[in-house]
C-alpha cells in the first residue's frame, strides 16, 4: 500500500518544489521589483493576513495613501488606481484576463457563462446577449421590479402590524428573496416565490442554486489547492459532489425553460402566447436572428450557461447594493427624509423606468451608495503577454528614478481596487468616505469622466469589453426597490453602527460583529411612515 502511494506523493512533492522555485524566480526577476510598496509580513502568506484582517479594502486604501497610486506587495501583485493605467487594463481584455484560479473558483458556481469566458468565446456570448440588456428591454421588465417591490412592502407592513406597528427584521435576507423572485421572472420566466415562502430554496431551482452558492463559497485546504494547482482537481470531495449534482439539476431545469421559450417563439421571432419578455427569451430570439451567421450563434449549452450567471449577477449584487443603501440612509436621516419627500411627490405606486430615472435625488442616492459601498470591492487580471502600461501619475521607484510607465511581464497579476478608486480623496474630496448624495449635484463630479467606468463615473460596474452587461437592469431594479420601501417606511439601524462589519466573498455583505454566528445580515427597525 505504501509503495503504491509513493509515486503520487513523490510527484506532488516534486510539483510543489517546482512551483516554489518558479515563485522565487518570478519574485527575483520581476520587472515590478522596483515599485514602492509594503514589506512582506510573512514568508508564505506575504501580506495576505493583513488584507484579510482589514475590512472593506482598508489595507489597500492605507497602502495607496502611503505609497501612491501605483505599488506592489508580496507575490509580485501590482496594484494601481491610476486612471490611465486602469483604462489600459480594462480595455485590452485579450491581454489582461481573469486569473485562472479565480475563473475556476467562480466557474464552479456560475458555470461557463459570460462572467468566466475569455477572448472570442466571451466576445461571441456578449454580442448575442447585449440586445437583451438594452434600455428598451429593461423598460419592459420594470413592471416585474415594481410588482415584487410592492410584494416586499406588503410583507413588511404585515410584519409590522403583527408586532404592534414596529418590527425588527433582517433587510439583507428579505431583499435577497425579493431579488431572487425578480431575476426568476425577468431572467427566465420562473417563479421562485421566495417572498411568499420560508426561504429561497422552496423550489427545485432555488434549492439547487442555494446549494451551489452555499458550498461553492466554502473554503478548505483542498479547495485552495484545487484553485491554484490544477493537478489536485482530480481528487473528489463532498463539496464537488454537491456542486456537480446541483449543477446537473440547474441544467435540467434550464433545458426545460429553454425549450419552452423556443416553443413559444413564432417564426418571425416574436412570442405570440404572451410570454414575458424575459432575458432568456430575448437571448433565444437574438441567437436565432437572421442577422447572426450560423458560425457565430451560441450552442444550447452556451445559452444554458447564462442561467446561473443571471442568478448570481442579477440576484446577489442588487440585493447587496440595496441593503447598503438602506444602511447608509439609516446613518444619514436627512438624506432619508429628503429622498422620501421626493418619492412621495410621485402620484403612482407603479412607476415606469422613465419615471424612476427622472427622480434626481433617488439617482444621487443610488450613485453615492454604489460609489461608497460597491458590492464588488476589487477584481484582478493576469497579463497574457509582456506589456508597457502608461500612467497619469508617475511614481518614484526604489532606485529614486521617476517612472511614467509600468513594465508588465507575462503572468503578472494586476489588482484593480474598485473601492480604492471610488473613495479616492483627490477625485471625490476630503469627505470621500462619507455618504453624501448631494455630491452628485455638483457638475464637477457628474461631469468628471477620468474614471474608466461604464456608468456614473465610478468603477463599480467596471469598464471596457468586460464591463457589467446588466448594469441598467441592476440600477432600475435598485431604484424600484428603494422607491417602494422609502415611501412606505422609516428605517433605523437595530444595532450600533460600529457593530456593523463587512465580509467579502464575491460580493461585500454586512455582518454584525457581536453576532459572529449570525452570518451575513443587516438588522433594521422598520416602522410605517405616517404623514404628519
Amino acid at each position: 500500500m505504501l509503495s503504491q502511494l509513493a509515486v503520487p506523493v513523490s510527484a506532488l512533492a516534486a510539483y510543489a518544489i517546482y512551483r516554489l522555485l518558479l515563485f522565487v524566480y518570478d519574485e527575483v526577476t520581476s520587472p515590478t521589483r522596483s515599485l514602492p510598496g509594503p514589506k512582506s509580513t510573512h514568508l508564505i502568506y506575504g501580506n495576505l493576513q493583513e488584507i484579510q484582517k482589514a475590512e472593506n479594502g482598508a489595507a489597500h486604501q492605507a497602502w495607496a495613501q502611503q505609497y501612491g497610486r501605483t505599488f506592489r506587495y508580496f507575490d509580485c501583485t501590482t496594484l494601481t488606481s491610476d486612471t490611465k493605467a486602469l483604462n489600459h487594463f480594462l480595455t485590452n481584455s485579450y491581454i489582461y484576463q481573469r486569473p485562472e484560479p479565480g475563473r475556476y473558483s467562480l466557474g464552479r458556481i456560475v458555470g461557463p457563462g459570460v462572467l468566466v469566458t475569455e477572448e472570442d468565446q466571451h466576445k461571441s456570448q456578449r454580442r448575442i446577449m447585449n440586445p437583451a440588456f438594452g434600455a428598451a428591454q429593461v423598460r419592459e421588465l420594470t413592471g416585474i421590479f415594481v410588482d415584487k417591490s410592492l410584494e416586499l412592502r406588503d410583507a413588511w407592513s404585515l410584519q409590522a402590524a403583527n408586532s404592534g406597528g414596529i418590527v425588527r427584521l433582517d433587510a439583507l435576507s428579505w431583499l435577497s428573496r425579493a431579488t431572487l423572485d425578480i431575476i426568476g421572472l425577468a431572467g427566465f420566466n420562473y417563479h421562485f416565490n421566495a417572498l411568499s415562502q420560508e426561504d429561497e430554496s422552496s423550489t427545485e431551482l432555488g434549492a439547487a442554486f442555494s446549494t451551489i452558492f452555499r458550498v461553492g463559497l466554502a473554503t478548505s485546504p483542498l479547495r485552495i489547492l484545487k484553485m491554484f494547482f490544477p493537478v489536485f482537481r482530480f481528487i473528489p470531495s463532498k463539496i464537488d459532489t454537491l456542486i456537480d449534482s446541483s449543477q446537473a439539476k440547474m441544467m435540467q431545469i434550464g433545458r426545460k425553460l429553454l425549450q419552452e421559450s423556443k416553443n413559444e417563439m413564432a417564426d418571425n421571432g416574436t412570442f405570440e402566447k404572451g410570454r414575458a419578455r424575459d432575458l432568456l427569451s430575448l437571448l433565444v430570439r437574438a441567437n436565432t436572428s437572421k442577422d447572426i451567421p450560423e458560425s457565430q450563434r451560441l450552442s444550447d449549452e452556451d445559452v444554458l450557461a447564462q442561467v446561473p450567471t443571471f442568478l448570481v449577477a442579477g440576484h446577489e449584487t442588487t440585493s447587496t447594493g440595496t441593503t447598503w443603501a438602506l444602511f447608509a440612509l439609516t446613518q444619514n436621516v436627512a438624506a432619508q427624509s429628503r429622498l422620501r419627500e421626493e418619492l412621495l411627490a410621485v402620484e403612482t405606486d407603479n412607476p415606469t423606468m422613465d419615471e424612476l430615472n427622472a427622480l434626481p435625488y433617488l439617482d444621487c442616492v443610488v450613485r453615492e451608495t454604489l460609489r461608497l459601498h460597491a458590492p464588488v470591492v476589487a477584481t484582478s487580471r493576469v497579463a497574457m503577454q509582456d506589456d508597457v502600461v502608461p500612467l497619469n501619475t508617475p511614481y518614484t521607484d526604489a532606485r529614486g528614478t521617476v517612472q511614467t510607465t509600468i513594465r508588465v511581464r507575462k503572468g503578472q497579476i494586476i489588482y484593480i481596487p474598485i473601492l480604492v478608486v471610488n473613495r479616492d480623496k483627490e477625485i471625490w474630496g476630503a469627505d470621500a468616505e462619507e455618504f453624501r448624495p448631494e455630491r452628485w449635484e455638483d457638475p464637477e463630479i457628474t461631469n468628471n469622466n477620468s474614471i474608466p467606468g461604464v456608468w456614473g463615473h465610478i468603477l463599480s460596474f467596471l469598464g471596457g469589453p468586460r464591463a457589467c452587461i446588466g448594469y441598467r437592469f441592476s440600477l432600475v431594479e435598485m431604484k424600484a426597490l428603494l422607491f417602494t420601501l422609502i415611501r412606505a417606511f422609516e428605517f433605523e439601524l437595530a444595532v450600533p453602527a460600529e457593530d456593523i462589519g463587512k465580509k467579502s466573498v464575491i460580493v461585500q455583505r454586512p455582518i454584525v460583529r457581536s453576532e459572529p454566528k449570525g452570518g451575513n445580515q443587516l438588522p433594521v427597525i422598520v416602522r410605517p411612515y405616517v404623514k404628519s
